[in-house]
């Protein structure tokens, strides 16, 4: 038998120029210095041209360097087998750890990627989504390269790896440059995948293109031919050799080893005899060689090729109907003809892990040889003998997707197993896979709606449209199970919404509404069609729906979580219709009397996130950003790092301007932006996260930055049917304002206006656009202008949040009569200075001081504009301030410190009877709630939540 390690150890010539590379490579992850660092490399090249030997000796020459050497191979049978070379690299970094110490080191990402590398199962609950199960693959691979450094990483095959361990590895390719890793990769350029795309450019320091493996000259093949039969083989001979095999080294050595053992000697005359034994190594000649071996022997290497890569004797010996010594005979002569090896490494660092054949070209020629309906039966045998050996139905499922339909339950139990295992390990293409397989299969009558469902469960997040189509014919089934066509009812009323088909999501919940005879059951439908409602732009009966919603959310008590969901819904409406801020506070506070979750396994976040923003508008920002921090680290534990993540920063970031904290608000909303273009553009999330870095770009004054962001995201008409916050053609239309573009901005305000009035949404909190059309109109109707002002001071007022006043206020002025505009302001400071606006109060100071020459009010609106960073507001006071010859205050102390005396001063205004009204601000009680982030009424609850923060 061919030592594995001789061979491929013998056949390394003519890559003196690859294995330079490698050794600089090797030097640069090994060496000292600043110089010393990870970076990427890439050989790709046709089959045969030794790509894996190049890998076989870069791996013996990492681990001479005492490297940690992570190595895994594709699999042209183990594509649909989801994390199979994920699996590969790391879970022998990970043998032998209990379940305790694996929870200790993966922390918080265990239940994320655990399932995923194999190494627990899948825990019940909804799972992560992809974007967030290569976050933890991505924390995974670091931590061990950092805890083994200097580490090399090695795939092999890369074209044949699965889908999900590629396209994670490809978008972490780049990282190998600032860790202490190579990266080394091998494929064949015409195989791999378009999300492979990464090592084809190969970005980093390494600042070279992959390394294409060329054919050996005739000079290298005589050199490898006289090395394994001696150094008389004359030059005709080895010329010939070349020739038949067109300098392919893998079919150079296969042929020198033929010509070995047919005992030929190596001279001219033999020479014509090389094209017969070189055909016998691939296609129809090398199965013709197989055949000679016996029936037997050809049953198991079908057998294993079936099986793929590190195939187990044992089972292959049951798919072929072998006994153990017929299995360990047809392994001997399956070795002996070149056709199995052992499989693993070659180097004693490695342990064996099965068998393989000795080129993936064999396998493909003796896999494609198998007759048809042979080669459908077998992956059915192989199916049954990898779960009959513990190896789980997702083991088995890469073979039954290579079945016949057949009418199996067993077939689709086990395919149904399987998805559901990748479901919850992050894999749903695999998932929906398979569930179509099954679906095929078929199932059972009474099977079908239920494999329907999960088959749309599985398709949600990469096809809508096909996941709509799916659940439609579901309900079309016979449902017995009420719970299972509730479940279908409100997964396509979803996923109708995040499609932007709202009204569509309604009708759904409606026809099922009025078809359901329980109680509970209806409420639970109900309380979607609200949620769903309240998010359509383009409703109809809003205000019908309001009252309805208003009754029923009004009688109930909280008791269960469809309950609290339907007065969540009660608050976010009151809200949005601009009822006083005390009955949306009492709402939200009967919502929040227990735990809210936000990652409950079949229901949408949507409430919980209304719940919290409620306390936004209502002038209780900090409250909000408590309950959003412990939303998004519930997001975050559940590996949902996609959409929802994005959503959780996009609106952090929209609290942090209201707040006036603008810089933190930018830094957020780019981190939601980020994760929003990993979903895609102009989806839901999309718009949040665009809109409100637009948002808080305009107040700092950045106005061709924001023009230039709207540009680049196609920012504007059409804009979405599902209502997003801040209102797209508000802030379309504040953009167009703040460039002059008069005209334009009058035109998207009143569309607004169109939209949201007949709806009965009418607080200014929530959506400004009189306070912005009265601004556009000022100059061409100034009464129009005065009554819309006028109009949202009323409505303001009505609300009663200080913050909404107070902004309401400072516009009207603006747009006032010269001699009632001090009053206005006046106002507009004193509301403004109690509440946790700190970009309103600064504007609003800004505007009175300049109004009564006042360097002290001038100042107090630098300094207040420093502290929120609004720097075009700062540049403005500042020059009109040193225009009356006043100086620049100093830069202020940290903006979210709360000093003891602010403490002391909101302690005092808790203690206080009654509200000292329209007096001068106390300038310390202000910053007081700023920093904590409410208004006047809410300071005791902010005191205690500070206090409980700080201890």
């Amino acid at each position: 038998m061919t030592d594995h390690r001789t061979r491929m150890r013998r056949t390394m010539v003519e890559r003196d120029a690859e294995l330079a590379i490698v050794d600089e490579a090797l030097d640069q992850l090994t060496g000292p210095g600043p110089e010393a660092g990870g970076t990427l490399l890439a050989f790709s090249g046709p089959a045969g041209l030794g790509k894996t030997t190049v890998l076989a000796e870069l791996r013996r020459r990492a681990h001479a360097r005492s490297c940690t050497v992570l190595a895994a191979r594709g699999g042209e049978q183990e594509q649909s087998q989801p994390f199979h070379v994920a699996r590969q690299l790391i879970q022998p970094q990970l043998a032998g750890t209990s379940e305790q110490e694996l929870r200790a080191a993966l922390g918080s990402w265990y239940s994320i990627v655990g399932p995923a590398l194999g190494l627990c199962a899948p825990e019940q609950g909804a799972p992560p989504d992809p974007q967030g199960l290569r976050d933890g693959l991505d924390w995974v691979l670091t931590h061990l390269v950092v805890k083994r450094a200097p580490v090399t990483l090695v795939l092999d095959d890369a074209h044949w790896a699965d889908p999900e361990s590629l396209s994670w590895l490809a978008a972490f390719a780049p990282r190998a440059e600032h860790l202490p890793l190579l990266l080394v990769v091998a494929y064949r350029p015409d195989e791999l995948p378009a999300h492979a795309d990464a090592f084809r450019t190969l970005p980093g320091r390494a600042g070279q293109a992959p390394l294409p493996l060329a054919p050996l000259t005739p000079a290298a093949v005589a050199a490898l031919v006289r090395e394994a039969l001696g150094d008389h083989a004359d030059d005709a001979f080895c010329k010939e050799a070349w020739a038949v095999t067109t300098g392919n080294p893998f079919e150079a050595v296969e042929l020198t080893a033929k010509v070995r053992g047919r005992g030929l000697r190596p001279v001219e005359e033999n020479a014509p005899q090389l094209a017969d034994l070189a055909a016998a190594q691939r296609g129809s000649g090398l199965v013709a060689r197989l055949e000679r071996l016996g029936p037997s022997t050809v049953r198991f290497a079908w057998a294993c090729a079936v099986l793929g890569t590190a195939i187990p004797q044992d089972i292959a010996a049951r798919v072929a109907a072998l006994g153990t010594e017929e299995a360990a005979g047809a392994t001997a002569r399956l070795r002996d003809a070149r056709i199995l090896s052992a499989a693993g490494s070659p180097s004693d660092h490695e342990p064996e892990t099965g068998l393989e054949f000795v080129h993936p070209l064999i396998a493909t020629a003796i896999y494609r040889a198998i007759p048809d309906a042979l080669r459908v039966a077998l992956h059915g045998k192989a199916a049954a003998a990898v779960v009959d050996a513990g190896l789980g139905s997702s083991a088995a499922a890469r073979h039954l997707l290579e079945t016949h339909p057949e009418n199996d339950p067993w077939v689709v139990r086990t395919l149904r197993e399987a998805a559901g295992e990748n479901l919850r390990a992050g894999a749903p293409d695999a998932a929906r896979r398979q569930l179509a397989r099954a679906l095929r299969e078929p199932p059972d009558f009474d099977e079908r709606a239920a494999v329907l469902y999960e088959l749309g469960c599985a398709s949600l997040l990469t096809e809508p449209a096909n996941t709509v189509n799916h659940l439609r014919a579901a309900l079309a089934e016979p449902i017995d199970d009420p719970a299972l066509r509730q479940g279908i009812v409100i997964r396509l009323a979803q996923v109708l919404a995040h499609s932007d088909r709202l009204a569509e999501a309604s009708e759904s919940l409606a026809r099922e509404i009025a078809r359901t005879p329980d109680v509970r059951a209806r409420l639970r439908l109900q309380s979607e069609q609200f949620m769903w409602d309240a998010f359509n732009a383009a409703e109809t009966d809003s205000p019908a729906r309001s009252r309805r919603l208003a009754r029923l959310a009004d009688r109930l008590t909280g008791r269960d979580l469809t309950e609290r969901y339907v007065i969540a819904l009660r608050a976010w409406d009151a809200c949005l219709r601009g009822e006083p801020v005390d009955v949306v506070l009492h709402h939200a506070g009967r919502v929040l009397e227990r735990p809210f979750s936000w990652a409950h396994e079949d229901r949408g976040f949507e409430a919980p996130v209304l719940a919290a923003m409620v306390h936004m508008y209502a002038d209780r920002p900090g409250r909000a950003e408590e309950l959003f921090e412990a939303g998004t680290a519930e997001f975050e534990r559940q590996g949902w790092r996609g959409a929802h993540l994005s959503f959780a920063y996009s609106l952090r970031a929209y609290i942090r301007y209201r707040r006036g904290r603008l810089v933190e608000a930018e830094e957020l909303a780019r981190s939601g932006l980020r994760l929003a273009e990993r979903v895609g553009r102009r989806t839901p999330v999309h718009w949040y996260a665009i809109a409100i870095l637009l948002t808080t770009l305009l107040a700092r004054g950045r106005v061709d930055e924001a023009w230039e962001l709207a540009q680049e995201h196609e920012f504007g008409a059409p804009f979405p049917a599902a209502v997003v916050f801040p209102d797209s053609q508000t802030v379309y239309a504040e953009l167009l304002l703040a460039r002059g573009e008069m005209r334009a901005a009058v035109v998207e305000l009143e569309s607004v206006d169109g939209r949201l009035t007949p709806r009965g949404i009418q607080n200014p909190a929530w959506c400004p656009w009189q306070l912005h059309l009265a601004r556009a109109v000022a100059a061409d109707d100034p009464q129009r202008a005065r009554a819309l002002a006028a109009d949202a001071v009323r409505r303001a007022r009505a609300f009663g949040a200080s913050s909404a006043i107070g902004q309401a206020l400072r516009v009207a002025a603006e747009v006032a009569a010269p001699q009632d505009r001090t009053e206005l302001l006046r106002e507009a400071v004193t509301l403004l200075s109690a509440s946790p606006a700190g970009y309103e109060l600064a504007r609003a100071l800004a505007a009175l001081g300049f109004g009564l020459r006042d360097p002290d009010l001038l100042t107090a609106a630098v300094v207040t504009a420093r502290e929120c960073g609004a720097d075009r507001l700062v540049e403005e006071a500042t020059e009109i301030l040193t225009g009356m010859g006043g100086t620049l205050p100093a830069a202020p102390p940290r903006a979210d410190w709360v000093t003891e005396e602010e403490i002391r001063a909101a302690d005092l205004a808790v203690r206080s009877e009654k509200d000292p009204g329209p007096a001068s601000p106390d300038w310390a009680l202000s910053a007081a709630c700023r920093k904590l982030g409410t208004d006047r009424s809410g300071l005791r609850a902010a005191l205690e939540a500070f206090a409980r923060s700080s201890t």
